[in-house]
């Protein structure tokens, strides 16, 4: 057997270069194999997106929690006295009273039980009020509502219930009507008619 001559060192090189060569090829090759192989990822089905519901209608008014800042303030209470609104007369009587007979402050209030039927005044001028304090006037009260007609009553001993005098300006004149059987309720108008004088309108308190 003939001995293999030795490899010159300048061939050795070479032969180093061809083998990288040849090794880089084969993976090469290999590489584009698996890629070839390799099943296409199947593709993913596009999620829709979730329908917006419609806005639901509101029912009835929508209110503010907060009251706002500028709001104007509660309308003030009437002036208006209690007992002039309770009596039933409006200021236009009330001024023809206190002008042509010199009263004001009229009222008509019912006790308790209902059996008496007291009618006050307040005397501004005396001359003008004097018929109303006049004993030969016999007052009357009618009950508009049940037409009935109450009389002072004249006790034994007191004589009739009533104030006969009435001459002291800013002094609050009374008399007292019988009201037996509740023929004027609380709530009914009724006239009270003294001589010439004559109160209508006026609302039993």
């Amino acid at each position: 057997m003939r001995a293999s001559a030795p490899v010159s060192h300048r061939t050795a090189p070479a032969l180093l270069l061809l083998g990288l060569l040849g090794l880089a090829s084969t993976w090469t090759a290999r590489a584009q194999d698996a890629s070839g192989n390799a099943a296409p990822a199947a593709a993913q089905p596009a999620v829709p997106a979730p329908a917006t519901p419609p806005p639901r209608p509101t029912m009835g008014l929508r209110v503010p929690l907060t009251q706002a800042k500028d709001a104007p303030p509660p309308a003030a209470p009437s002036t208006t006295s209690a007992a002039h609104r309770n009596t039933g007369l409006n200021e236009k009587a009330r001024n023809y009273y206190a002008a042509v007979w010199g009263v004001d402050k009229l009222r008509a209030s019912s006790t308790n039980s209902g059996a008496l039927i007291r009618f006050s005044y307040r005397v501004l001028q005396p001359q003008l009020a004097a018929p109303l304090g006049d004993h030969e006037n016999t007052p009357e009260m009618v009950g508009i509502r049940s037409n009935a007609v109450l009389h002072v009553p004249n006790m034994e001993k007191l004589g009739q219930l009533r104030q006969m005098s009435a001459a002291v300006p800013g002094k609050e004149y009374w008399m007292v009507f019988s009201n037996k059987g509740n023929l004027v309720k609380q709530g009914d108008e009724v006239s009270v008619i003294i001589g010439r004088f004559r109160a209508e309108g006026l609302v039993v308190q």
